[in-house]
């Protein structure tokens, strides 16, 4: 499927003259505040953007949950939201709360959990037919905002400080076949892995290998991991962050503390979101490099 058959634009088009909500918040992230911190060969970009204080303070725990709609079931969403099918499983979606000039959620049309292990092929499909976005998926415990609705998001290609960095990061072989590459990367702030390949199968075997040796913690479901995916030159490219905790000591500090920073995928590509404005004048590269360092 080509990106071209899901007419994104046209979804664009058609949702900002209709849906007041998303129009503005389309609008006002043309005028977003963003600052950069340069470490070394990498960049840090901090955006301040209000809008995203819903995901940010999220709550997820199990009553929070429990205890409110599901704002990705069909049935619950705004009756001037509407979606393109991806297949048969999924839809696709405007984000109303962007952190990209062109931000998408893509959602189960069922109410399952935010689980990756049988649905990372999906992720690899969607990347291949969405060719101009980059995909990323938070793991339930790892920055999303909806732990009990299997979802992936896309942003435009481009906009992630590391789509540009990532061909340049420092990269060490771990496990290679005929057809795949996996990589270690441990000189970035975020150590992860980059998993290299033309073929979608070799790509699952990986993963699953890679999956089986992450860490379950007590009481999750899955191990903790936030994952880019991207297509392109005839290759599936995967970036997956295996995480040690959801939320920074920052988050729940008092007093000058406090930082409201949930760090997810788009965190650990390089751009920060801060929703509170102190916050954004706030932050340095300490806090930045104490946040990446305990997540």
């Amino acid at each position: 499927m080509a990106e071209d058959h899901f007419n994104i634009d046209g979804l664009f088009f058609s949702q900002l003259q209709k849906w007041e909500l998303a129009r503005a918040n389309y609008k006002a992230l043309q005028k977003v505040n963003t600052k950069d911190f340069v470490f070394g060969d990498f960049t840090v970009r901090v955006q301040f953007n209000p809008g995203r204080i819903i995901s940010s303070a999220a709550k997820v725990d199990t009553e929070s949950i429990r205890q409110r709609k599901c704002f990705l079931c069909p049935q619950n969403l705004p009756p001037v939201q509407v979606g393109i099918p991806f297949g048969t499983q999924y839809q696709i979606l405007v984000n109303p709360y962007p952190i990209f000039p062109r931000h998408l959620t893509i959602a189960a049309y069922s109410h399952a959990d935010q689980l990756i292990f049988n649905r990372y092929g999906d992720m690899l499909d969607m990347a291949k037919s969405l060719n101009g976005y980059t995909l990323f998926y938070n793991g339930p415990k790892c920055g999303a905002s909806a732990p009990d609705h299997a979802h992936f998001q896309a942003g435009i290609k481009g906009f992630l400080p590391f789509e540009r960095e990532i061909k340049n990061i420092g990269k060490e072989i771990i496990y290679h076949t005929d057809e795949l590459i996996l990589y270690a990367i441990r000189d970035y702030l975020r150590n992860c892995f980059l998993l290299e390949t033309e073929n979608k199968n070799e790509a699952l075997a990986c993963f699953r290998k890679l999956y089986a040796l992450l860490e379950l913690k007590d009481t999750h479901n899955e191990p903790m991991m936030n994952i880019l995916t991207w297509y392109e030159n005839k290759k599936y490219y995967s970036c997956i962050f295996p995480r040690e905790k959801h939320r920074p000591e920052c988050f729940f500090a008092l007093g000058d503390e406090n930082l409201l920073v949930s760090p997810a995928a788009v965190d650990l590509a390089g751009v920060f979101i801060t929703p509170l404005k102190k916050d954004y004048d706030r932050i340095t590269k300490k806090n930045i490099v104490s946040i990446l360092n305990e997540i």
